[in-house]
């Protein structure tokens, strides 16, 4: 049976019984054996005794672990190593129980394998009989972020055939991309990134075009519904086409947008521009736009539309490559 001890009193008098979890500077939460979690404005808040050690972080000072006794607007914390601290309510910026205290320090230095969430896409398609198709398209997105930097992958395929009924196949789409990218804080708004990625095409006769880059992105808008983040810097790639080779050298100029829609949507966006430098008027552009809704906790359906455009293909070879994909999306976090 868990014992509860903490007592935080209401300027109307009442009192709540209870082990008290964390605060901030405008609420604290305290967990109740009847109620539940109760959170309370502190203005509501009269007096404060706590039997167990709870780790009070203050403002322009060591932080004190220990037991807690407010009133009057003034915190005394009954340290093991300093004695009691007094502080005034005003310095006061978190308070959390060592659960809590345990938990925040896991999550500001996480393991590796601690963070990630994603999710794999699949759309599968078969007819026979009169008509021999084939339609296959997968994706994997993997992202983990920490408080000073980000860790994004992902992986996409399509490939489809046709053919006549008994007669031989042909393929119609084998296009692969795939790309890693690191960034890295460096104020509330600013980051610094580096990035890599990677993408064959057998119909374009691309047997790979590696693209390697960095630079510095901006948070336009950061909020729990909405990101937008626009991003510079330069890049090299490396292309190896049938029948040729060639290096670029070129700029990043992009945006990336992400937006809930309703509780069960996510809408992504993204759009980059790469004019190449060393050869004049020559540039490759990439949009990328998608949607994923939950059925379930672990289930989504996605929908993805994707567009790359190269000015100076192989001769005879189109400038854009269009592809959409609808199915299932399996989601994980750990």
């Amino acid at each position: 049976m868990v014992v509860f001890a903490d007592q935080v009193v209401l300027k109307n008098g009442d009192r709540l019984s209870g082990n008290i979890l964390n605060s901030d500077e405008k609420t604290l939460v305290i967990k109740t054996e009847f109620a539940g979690e109760v959170t309370i404005q502190w203005p509501a808040i009269d007096e404060i005794h706590s039997t167990q050690a709870l780790h009070v972080e203050v403002k322009g000072a060591k932080p004190a672990t220990g037991t807690v006794t407010a009133s009057a607007g003034t915190f005394e914390v009954a340290t093991v190593s300093s004695g009691t601290v007094t502080v005034p309510k005003d310095a006061v910026l978190t308070m959390r129980n060592p659960d809590q205290e345990a938990a925040y320090e896991q999550s500001q230095h996480p393991r590796f394998t601690q963070g990630w969430d994603g999710g794999v896409d699949v759309g599968f398609a078969l007819t026979a009989g009169n008509s021999k198709t084939k339609n296959l398209a997968l994706a994997f997105t993997a992202d983990r972020k920490t408080l000073n930097d980000r860790i994004a992958l992902y992986a996409n395929s399509i490939y489809a055939s046709s053919g006549p009924p008994g007669g031989p196949s042909a393929t119609t789409a084998n296009a692969i991309q795939s790309g890693i990218r690191y960034e890295r804080n460096l104020t509330q708004r600013v980051f610094a990134f580096v990035n890599a990625d990677f993408q064959t095409d057998t119909l374009q006769t691309l047997n790979l075009r590696s693209i390697f880059g960095g630079g510095l992105g901006y948070h336009l808008i950061k909020s729990e519904r909405t990101t937008l983040d626009l991003l510079g810097g330069a890049n090299y790639t490396r292309e190896n086409y049938d029948t040729l080779k060639r290096n670029l050298a070129a700029l990043t100029l992009g945006e990336e947008l992400t937006h809930k829609l309703g509780k069960a949507t996510l809408l992504s966006q993204k759009l980059y521009f790469f004019p190449v430098l060393n050869e004049a008027g020559e540039y490759r552009s990439t949009f990328n736009f998608g949607t994923v809704t939950k059925i379930s906790k672990w289930l989504g359906w996605q929908n993805a539309f994707g567009d790359i455009y190269v000015t100076n293909p192989p001769f005879g070879k189109k400038k854009n490559d269009l592809t959409f994909t609808t199915g299932l999306n399996v989601t994980f976090a750990h």
